[in-house]
């Protein structure tokens, strides 16, 4: 195949881009973060002053992300942020991307002028508030390759990579491992705590990385160290279905361990929808004030090993539940609460039952 030759009309107007940059510093870089540094070499170039506002309503980000970005390459050591007293940013000088410790003296890069408030009235005096511990800017964390390389060799760290493959039965991009790694490094997460981390979101059918990253530091937030700590953090965090179905049976607590699985198990194992266990709910209020989960459970069981699926199944699987009618003459007296109450099962056999295991 013949060679291309690349080619211009014309070379005015050019903005230069250093090929370290392209080389080394580009391919880890993300689209905000590319804008950014690129527009600022334009506004290098050109003399021209620009502002954190001005490059957010330019690149439709917030400023947040504007700095966001410019902190990325302030760690990586490509540009140096400059405040006032007031710690107001008030200017942007690029460092040269050399090869050489970021201590070493050399001559200064051009500066980027911010706009600034030029009106004394414009100008405001910061609010002094009551310093609060800042929080990790864990959005721009990122790793070199050798890095990420020395974190996939290791034999104890190397380990959790193989276990994630299992988990997730596919083989891990560069963006996974580094999201371990930040797990692993950032978050000080144990071998096992990541082990634990992984089943938990496998069973919750949650395998993307971006997922299972926010769940890593909503438990790093929580100050979880280890499995067991996170199997007692996940205790008090049911299913919202859990909470529904509870309230249908009068519960407004936290339900205990045992009490959640028993209702998850209703519409998870026998596959019931909602409709149907508020159906079983409601018939047990009318019933009874105690062992109201127990007697749900009941009706719910057998209504399963009636092949019940739908509300208008019920009415069959109602005849097998049917008391025989007594004669007239025998027939006990009904009070009023007894006329309310409209389930036909064997309340009373239930109950029985309950007691006796």
């Amino acid at each position: 195949m013949n060679s291309l030759t690349i080619y211009k009309d014309d070379y005015a107007g050019s903005t230069a881009i250093s090929n370290r940059f392209i080389d080394t510093f580009m391919a880890d870089a993300n689209d905000a973060q590319l804008k950014v540094y690129l527009y600022l070499v334009r506004m290098m170039s050109a003399n021209l002053p620009t502002g954190i506002s001005d490059m957010a309503d330019k690149f439709n980000h917030t400023e947040k992300d504007i700095m966001r970005a410019l902190k990325y390459w302030e760690r990586n050591h490509l540009l140096a942020l400059e405040y006032n007293e007031a710690k107001v940013l008030t200017g942007i000088r690029f460092v040269s991307p050399a090869e050489v410790p970021v201590s070493v003296e050399r001559p200064l890069a051009p500066i980027v002028p911010l706009k600034l408030v030029s009106s004394p009235a414009e100008v405001k005096t910061p609010e002094v508030k009551p310093t609060e511990p800042a929080k990790p800017d864990y959005d721009n964390i990122s790793y070199s390759r050798d890095q990420l390389k020395a974190f996939k060799d290791s034999p104890e760290t190397g380990q959790i990579l193989f276990i994630a493959e299992a988990y997730l039965q596919k083989q891990l991009s560069l963006k996974d491992i580094e999201i371990l790694y930040f797990i692993s490094d950032e978050l000080k997460f144990s071998p096992e705590l990541v082990d634990y981390l992984l089943q938990y979101c496998v069973d919750r059918n949650k395998t993307g990385f971006a997922y299972i990253k926010k769940v890593a530091i909503s438990w790093a937030e929580a100050g979880i160290k280890t499995p067991k700590q996170a199997k007692s953090f996940i205790g008090n965090s049911y299913d919202k279905n859990v909470y529904t179905i509870l309230k249908s049976l009068g519960r407004s607590s936290v339900p205990t361990p045992k009490e959640a699985e028993m209702v998850s198990k209703w519409y998870k194992d026998y596959g019931f929808d909602l409709e149907i266990i508020n159906e079983a709910c409601g018939r047990t209020v009318l019933a009874t004030d105690s062992h109201r989960l127990e007697y749900c459970e009941k009706i719910l069981s057998s209504w399963k090993n009636a092949g019940v699926k739908t509300l208008s199944d019920v009415a069959g699987a109602d005849s097998s539940y049917r008391k025989p009618k007594a004669p007239a003459a025998v027939s006990p007296a009904k009070n009023q609460f007894n006329q309310m109450i409209h389930t036909k099962y064997d309340f009373d056999e239930i109950e029985r039952q309950i007691l006796s295991n």
